[in-house]
């Protein structure tokens, strides 16, 4: 048959299946191959046996659709994921065809994935782990500070929320000064005190209404109009009813670890960001993510409201634990994870000590600083066991004090120098005139060591090279490959379930780049 004359591009042909037309190495076909593995629809909530309205769209589809989106492109956007399925064959591939939009995956997500989105991330690292042989022992741990989705300018401190709450405290107490002086003549008086509830002040706010008859549809207000004394300090007393009221909302939402929160976001903490690009080192709402990377897979993800990451670890140790049911035997991570609380939580459940601390650099690098005479740690012994200096000064015990924060009980010991006076080196050992005080604990001191003796080990240079190239390198990864630098999500909750879908897309993403590099050196 001539088709020279009757063929056109438009036309339909062969083949009619999608797979067909895709790639053997297609990554859409090997993340299809693995969620059908895993089982992936047991992680979906039971469907209701009757429903109004038209049929849903299939649910496993729309969950493979959206990990995919997550595995293809780092963070997929609800409306990229929309015209991908109208437009890119391998999510028409995944949909069959089916094109929902964008309202229809936030819903799926919202409902189908905030209580199992852990399980499916623990069920593809335990695929990972179990084909690619992902040593879980060795973890490398880091932390970054991401930008919230909130206004910049939106902050609520709390020192300065609590300031304002005492200074309303003494006009309250101002206001019923005055309002004693007119109600001597009815036998009432209202009680002072230096804090006051919201409650309370109602009650109050209660009687003197009854008691001076007061109405508020008999309120005056406007030009013309002069409010009576009564209701002058009615209205007053309300005002600062909703104001102290406000204030024990901001203070409660901060709660006891942190001290500011985003009015646009009640969940993100004002941090300092390395990125300053407002360029006026202005402090920004975040949050504090934290990762454990093993054989650079992302082996554990958490998000904090923490500042610091030393108080990250422990939380992260136990998302760790709660998800595989072991602790791993090493974890490796910078300076800004030492401290007695996590070096003892380690020692508790057995794990070894390969986290630096804050010194660690002056301790193995700085000759000077390690062997300066006038640190308390290099003080010698004499032979009553006391301390003594480079003049031959004995130092007595003179108070314990426990240290603020601190988990475990720890004390730090102090100890007083009998007699500086005249001592020839008095401007290097101190900088005050009085004796110096010194202060001690044996067991930190115990434990630095150990963690020195780790790091400096052939195998502890092996783990901080690695913890630098895997940890570091996973952030950088996700922020200038994969183009994930700030949280699009509001809410701690919401953030936490963005973060596993980012990082299922991760793993997905560096295995199957790991089995490409494997099939081209075959």
């Amino acid at each position: 048959m001539n088709t020279k004359h009757y063929y056109s591009p438009k036309q339909g042909r062969l083949p009619v299946f999608i797979s067909d037309i895709l790639n053997i190495c297609d990554p859409v076909l090997a993340f299809d191959r693995i969620m059908e593995e895993i089982e992936i629809d047991k992680y979906l909530k039971p469907e209701p046996f009757s429903r109004l309205g038209r049929p849903g769209y299939n649910r496993v589809n729309m969950l493979k659709t959206i990990l995919f989106g997550f595995m293809d492109t780092g963070y997929a956007s609800l409306r990229e994921l929309e015209d991908r399925c109208k437009t890119n064959i391998r999510y028409m591939y995944l949909m069959d065809y089916e094109t929902p939009s964008y309202r229809s995956f936030s819903y799926f997500i919202n409902e189908e994935l905030t209580d199992s989105v852990q399980g499916i991330f623990k069920a593809i690292m335990s695929y990972i782990k179990k084909t690619d042989g992902v040593d879980l022992q060795h973890l490398y741990i880091d932390g970054s500070k991401f930008e919230a989705n909130a206004n910049k300018y939106s902050w609520v401190w709390k020192k300065a929320t609590e300031k304002s709450r005492y200074r309303l405290y003494a006009n309250i107490t101002a206001l019923f000064t005055e309002m004693n002086e007119t109600l001597a003549y009815t036998g009432m008086k209202i009680d002072t005190g230096t804090e006051y509830t919201p409650e309370c002040l109602e009650t109050i706010l209660d009687r003197y209404a009854y008691v001076c008859q007061i109405d508020e549809k008999d309120f005056v207000a406007g030009r013309g109009h002069r409010k009576s004394r009564e209701q002058r300090y009615y209205e007053k007393l309300k005002g600062y009813i909703d104001k102290l009221r406000e204030y024990v909302v901001k203070i409660k939402i901060c709660g006891p670890d942190r001290n500011s929160y985003s009015k646009t976001d009640s969940s993100a903490t004002f941090m300092r960001i390395k990125t300053d690009y407002m360029g006026n080192d202005q402090l920004l709402p975040a949050y504090n993510i934290q990762i454990g990377v093993a054989d650079e897979y992302i082996a554990v993800v958490d998000v904090m409201q923490y500042r610091s990451d030393i108080d990250c670890f422990i939380p992260l140790m136990e998302k760790f634990h709660e998800m595989y049911g072991f602790y791993p035997k090493y974890p490796v991570a910078d300076a800004g994870y030492g401290s007695y609380d996590n070096y003892l939580f380690c020692q508790e459940h057995g794990m070894e000590k390969y986290m630096k601390f804050t010194m660690y650099k002056k301790e193995t690098s700085d000759d000077k600083y390690h062997n300066d005479p006038f640190r308390a740690v290099n003080f010698k012994t004499n032979e009553n066991g006391k301390m003594v200096c480079p003049n031959g000064k004995e130092f007595n015990f003179a108070y314990r004090k426990p240290i603020k924060g601190n988990q475990y009980g720890r004390q730090e010991e102090y100890y007083t120098c009998e007699d500086c006076s005249g001592c020839p080196y008095a401007e290097k050992c101190k900088k005050t005139d009085k004796n110096r005080t010194v202060r001690i604990n044996e067991e930190l001191s115990a434990m630095h060591k150990e963690v020195i003796d780790n790091l400096e080990s052939i195998h502890g240079a092996m783990l901080r090279m690695n913890r630098s190239i895997q940890a570091e390198g996973t952030f950088g990864i996700m922020k200038y490959d994969r183009w994930y630098k700030r949280t699009v999500r509001r809410g701690l909750e919401s953030v936490r379930l963005e973060l596993f879908l980012v990082s299922i897309g991760h793993n997905l993403y560096k295995y199957h780049n790991k089995r490409m590099k494997l099939r081209e050196a075959a």
